[in-house]
């Protein structure tokens, strides 16, 4: 990675096409201190910019959570200033902000505790495969916060206003199988095999042509945008790059001679 990362509470790596981003703060429950979202933010830039990432996988280390929110410890420090407050939400906004705009395949692999901030940056990720002892919650009326308007539209958009207001108004956890019937997450599978098959499924996405998989985060992600703002313009550019594309006449040549395609995003 060309980014120099000034805390060991952010980890990445690299394994083939797959590029991983790990919340590294287990003794807290992988909770967030500001720092971390901005290195969140440089690590998936690192991501954009490496046409040899295809998928990214975002997850917490240890074994009790993905991320638990944010790092209470660190408010004093971090949020007791007016300044320290915006530079903090800040950090928060951009952290979200660069996995929900990235422009590759994002998957969420959530082992135990996703609770409140999250819950937030699971909603930015594209798919949520999940562990069967995983819990998730947004604890905010427990607390007497509010959530702001791009925070519960995500939530929204992937469950819907009536599961979206019950995860708020009660403020409980949800266990993986409430999670999996509100559509929260993609899959639900036993804690041993997660990574495997996380793993496998990256792979699987990895392998297919990227420029198509691309377009289709691109054309999906225009969709649940206000008519006004949507970019219908950049929706056909994507589509006539795949027809364009090097790897259309690959896909054509593999499937003639009953091959697998060696597809190079081009």
């Amino acid at each position: 990675m060309n980014t120099a990362i000034k805390t060991t509470k952010m980890l990445s790596r690299r394994d083939g096409h797959i590029g991983y981003i790990i919340f590294n703060n287990p003794e807290r429950h992988n909770a967030v201190s500001m720092e971390m979202w901005e290195a969140c933010s440089d690590l998936i830039n690192d991501f954009e910019k490496d046409r040899g990432v295809r998928v990214v996988v975002i997850t917490g280390a240890g074994e009790k959570a993905f991320v638990s929110g944010a790092d209470i410890s660190k408010f004093e420090q971090e949020r007791s200033s007016e300044e320290g407050i915006k530079r903090y939400n800040k950090a928060v906004d951009n952290g979200y902000g660069s996995v929900a705009k990235f422009s590759k395949p994002t998957i969420a692999m959530i082992r135990g505790y996703c609770i409140g901030g999250g819950m937030g940056l699971a909603t930015c990720c594209d798919i949520r495969i999940c562990s069967d002892n995983s819990k998730f919650g947004v604890p905010a009326a427990k607390l007497g916060l509010g959530y702001g308007y791009v925070g519960v539209k995500r939530l929204a958009d992937i469950v819907g206003p009536s599961f979206t207001k019950e995860i708020f108004y009660t403020a409980r956890q949800f266990d993986a199988e409430e999670a999996r019937i509100m559509g929260l997450v993609n899959r639900v599978v036993p804690g041993e095999q997660l990574e495997s098959y996380v793993r496998d499924y990256a792979n699987t996405i990895a392998g297919n042509a990227p420029m198509t998989v691309d377009s289709i985060k691109l054309i999906t992600n225009e969709i649940y945008k206000d008519e006004s703002r949507r970019d219908i313009k950049a929706c056909d550019d994507a589509v006539a790059a795949c027809f364009a594309s090097n790897d259309y006449k690959e896909g054509r040549a593999a499937f003639m001679a009953k091959r697998k395609p060696a597809f190079t995003g081009s």
